[in-house]
């Protein structure tokens, strides 16, 4: 039986990408919508597409578009869009997973130079892993942590045994009904990653699982990566996660006027 750890990535596909995150001058190859190739789904602005460079082999590779506008970000849209946007993303994968096709199937998003990613426009990817399943390499206490909030249904808390760390975001939601809260909740965890560190962070990624008849979703603000972890696995804690968890109770929560209830 042969066993599957690791992704194959095509360098020779690779290669071929356009990287509008650092070439600010290159074109951008979602601005042109009348140019995308085989479009799976549209939404209003939102287009699910497949990948043009599906670098992953054995792997069924999409993207979710998810606006006109280039330059605009997650923690930026308005209420209505955002909602839209996570039922589009969510319902899609959700439907990919449930097709019986692949070993696993994940959804995430980059955003920012140490993202990962390669185009600026704002997009999320939607991958079905023919081979691997990821969900082997989940453990419950990468999602549990300090509650920052909650509502009914929805909990948000700061990770006290990060993936990677230093601080990673979860948001964890009971029911569908509820995901609305759910979307809340991320798009203040982009806010908060991009505006209110005191190290400047400009990239975050999300991160979305199903576990235990939840989904969860992961936000984790982007810094360089430690040499500990990349060399040994050894993940970070902060000494300032008690700070950050009160930092983001009076910015968010505090005030009255913030209803997510």
């Amino acid at each position: 039986m042969i066993m599957h750890s690791h992704l194959c990535f095509d360098s020779d596909i690779g290669s071929q990408k356009p990287e509008s995150i650092i070439n600010t001058n290159a074109q951008c190859p979602f601005c042109d919508r009348d140019q995308l190739e085989e479009i799976i789904e549209q939404r209003g602005q939102m287009i699910l597409v497949k990948n043009k460079y599906p670098v992953l082999k054995d792997a069924f590779q999409t993207v979710l578009i998810e606006t006109e506008e280039c330059h605009s970000e997650l923690s930026l849209y308005t209420k209505e869009h955002l909602y839209a946007l996570i039922k589009f993303g969510v319902e899609k994968w959700l439907e990919m997973k449930n097709s019986g096709e692949y070993a696993s199937v994940i959804f995430y998003k980059n955003h920012g130079p140490l993202s990962g990613g390669t185009i600026r426009h704002p997009h999320m990817q939607i991958v079905g892993l023919k081979y691997l399943n990821c969900q082997e390499r989940l453990t419950r206490d990468m999602f549990e942590g300090i509650r920052i909030h909650n509502v009914p249904g929805v909990e948000l808390n700061i990770s006290t045994k990060p993936k990677v760390g230093f601080f990673e975001f979860n948001v964890i939601l009971d029911n569908l009904a509820d995901i609305e809260k759910m979307a809340d909740y991320i798009q203040i965890m982009a806010h908060y990653s991009l505006n209110n560190f005191h190290r400047r962070c400009t990239s975050y990624n999300l991160f979305f699982y199903q576990m235990d008849n939840k989904i969860i979703t992961k936000i984790m603000p982007r810094f360089v990566t430690s040499p500990l972890f990349i060399g040994y696995s050894i993940p970070h804690i902060s000494s300032r996660t008690k700070d950050v968890v009160r930092e983001i109770q009076a910015i968010y929560f505090d005030d009255k006027s913030h209803n997510f209830s």
